[in-house]
């Protein structure tokens, strides 16, 4: 349980806490509507549906509050910044941001289904009423005449119409209606376009349909405007303990005057203005960071079809492990990829590696290769660096990088930042030792990185320091011919596929081996631990790092970083 609690102790905490804000407000409202005087004749028309629908609509406020903040990028990265002094736990909540975002989601869902359903069942009981189907005292209420848009209940106030067709009328003529129709559309339509099977095969569709959450904030501004539900305004005057059994006497003896309803002042814009404000700012600095003038360095095509692109952006700077947002014009003017820098801070350009990985990449790759020798590529917006879990590899004493395929991107920038801080001689890194593993399926794409590490290899072997590095490379997929191969160059001093003298292994690691090796290297070390790699690898090494990190403090303890985009 401690080991847990090490890793995600402050997670738990903060979603406690928002669990319990979503329950206060739910409860608080049902309460409210459930039980208040000002309700009471709102309730004989409606029952229950009516706290179940307002309720669910407190909660969907707040959730419409959160659900912008996590894709701030620009906000998160200046919070990122300032939370330098607050330790690197405080820090790895903002690494978490699009989870949070999709749990934030989820709850927006769920409190629309629920709302929404409420709603159906209060429309048709406001229709009924409004046709006589119900008590006396139903339909006096339904009867009350519109003055002054300050007596009337029912808000279905047409009575010339078939009652069958009034319900789809009202919710297609009316402000709270056809704004509920069009959010509902705009959130099915943005929720099944972000399944995990849509986004990673048809990621242009998820992209274009997450864009319908304008739709959905201004339909949200504007539904409350038609203050369907109402509330007696002059109860005082009003007793409707005295007046619900004599709706024939009213406004006929002083007792029992007319009953006044009014609508809810509408409370939903005052959510969301804040956040929606904030994101317009956020798109203002993409789009001026968008007309900033990129040049290309170097454009290279490395094997098993990755691109290479060096740029160079006036007054551009990043740290270890950061990512930049991409948008080519002449394949898209409204798309915006994530792609991780491979350079380090000291180079004076910015690096990216592009794997081919769907439409988007494939027409840039294509449009590179039919290049003259030389020649510039086409206009780039790059919007960032923004921050990611990356960025805290040198604050652990041993960092544990675990890459898989083109997820190796991060740890590139922080190998070659190493090399050079070692050439450097840079007091101030604080790191003294870095396990490295990298997953891949295919022997070609080790040799883009064979450099680097052959650089490094040598680099530590000069300074004395060959054991600052441990790395490992392992070939998830290979057929017979390969290991053929293998086998005659076994005796070798490099290894047959990278030329490096770390042999290259075969099939995955044995992370508990792993583990436990680093744990006795290191006895009294806190040692972080960074994947850039599938969700099924973060849970596993999730687990790793909570089984074999130690509750005392002064043994070892690891902590587990996943890179977002």
């Amino acid at each position: 349980m401690g080991n847990w609690i090490i890793n995600n102790g402050l997670t738990s905490f903060i979603l406690v806490v928002w669990m319990g804000i979503n329950i206060f407000l739910f409860v608080w409202f049902y309460l409210f509507y459930d039980l208040g005087d000002q309700f009471f004749y709102t309730r004989h028309l409606l029952g229950s549906a009516l706290a179940w629908a307002r309720a669910p609509a407190a909660v969907l406020n707040f959730n419409c509050l959160l659900v912008l903040l996590p894709v701030c990028r620009n906000l998160l990265s200046l919070l990122r910044g300032s939370f330098v002094c607050c330790g690197r736990t405080m820090r790895k909540q903002l690494d978490k941001n699009l989870s949070f975002h999709k749990l934030v989601a989820y709850m927006i869902a769920l409190m629309t289904a629920v709302h929404m359903i409420a709603h159906l069942l209060n429309v048709e009981w406001y229709n009924n009423s409004r046709q006589g189907v119900y008590d006396q005292l139903s339909t006096a209420l339904s009867n009350l005449e519109d003055a002054d848009n300050t007596t009337y209940l029912n808000p279905i106030r047409i009575t010339d119409l078939d009652p069958q067709q009034i319900p789809t009328y009202f919710a297609f003529t009316t402000i709270a209606g056809l704004t509920g129709v069009i959010i509902t559309l705009a959130l099915i339509l943005i929720i099944t376009s972000s399944m995990e099977v849509i986004r990673r095969s048809y990621f242009e569709v998820f992209w274009y349909t997450h864009h319908l959450f304008i739709i959905f904030f201004a339909g949200l501004v504007f539904h409350g405007a038609g203050r369907i539900v109402r509330s007696q305004s002059n109860t005082k005057s009003h007793n409707f303990t005295f007046c619900k059994d004599r709706p024939d006497e009213w406004g006929r003896i002083p007792e029992c005057p007319l009953p006044q309803f009014a609508g809810g002042f509408p409370q939903t814009w005052m959510w969301v203005i804040g956040p929606m404000f904030l994101y317009v700012c956020e798109r203002l600095l993409r789009f001026i960071r968008y007309m900033q003038t990129v040049h290309y360095r170097r454009i290279i095509m490395r094997p098993s079809k990755v691109l290479e692109l060096q740029l160079v952006k006036n007054g551009f700077k990043m740290e270890v492990g950061q990512y930049v947002f991409l948008n080519c014009p002449a394949i898209s003017q409204l798309e915006w990829h994530p792609f991780t820098m491979t350079s380090a801070p000291e180079e004076d350009f910015f690096g990216i590696h592009i794997r081919s990985a769907g439409d988007w990449t494939d027409k840039l790759i294509d449009i590179m290769q039919q290049l003259p020798e030389g020649a510039q590529g086409p206009k780039m917006g790059v919007d960032g660096p923004f921050g990611t879990a990356s960025e805290d590899v040198f604050d652990y004493e041993v960092s544990m990088l675990v890459g898989a395929g083109i997820g190796v991107t991060p740890f590139a920038s922080i190998l070659k930042s190493i090399w050079y801080k070692f050439k450097e001689s840079n007091p101030k890194l604080r790191t003294r030792k870095i396990y490295f593993y990298w997953l891949c399926r295919e022997t070609h794409a080790f040799e883009w990185f064979a450099d680097l590490l052959q650089v490094l290899e040598k680099e530590m072997e000069e300074r004395g320091m060959g054991d600052f590095l441990t790395y490992k490379l392992y070939l998830t997929k290979w057929d017979n011919c390969h290991a053929a191969h293998v086998r005659v160059h076994s005796d070798e001093d490099t290894d047959v596929i990278t030329g490096l003298k770390q042999k290259t292994h075969y099939g995955r690691p044995a992370w508990d081996k792993e583990f436990e090796q680093v744990r006795k290297e290191n006895p009294t070390s806190t040692v972080g631990t960074f994947l850039c790699g599938p969700e099924a690898l973060a849970k596993v090494l999730e687990k790793k790092c909570a089984k074999y990190s130690d509750v005392d403090p002064r043994k070892t303890r690891f902590y587990f970083n996943k890179e977002n985009f």
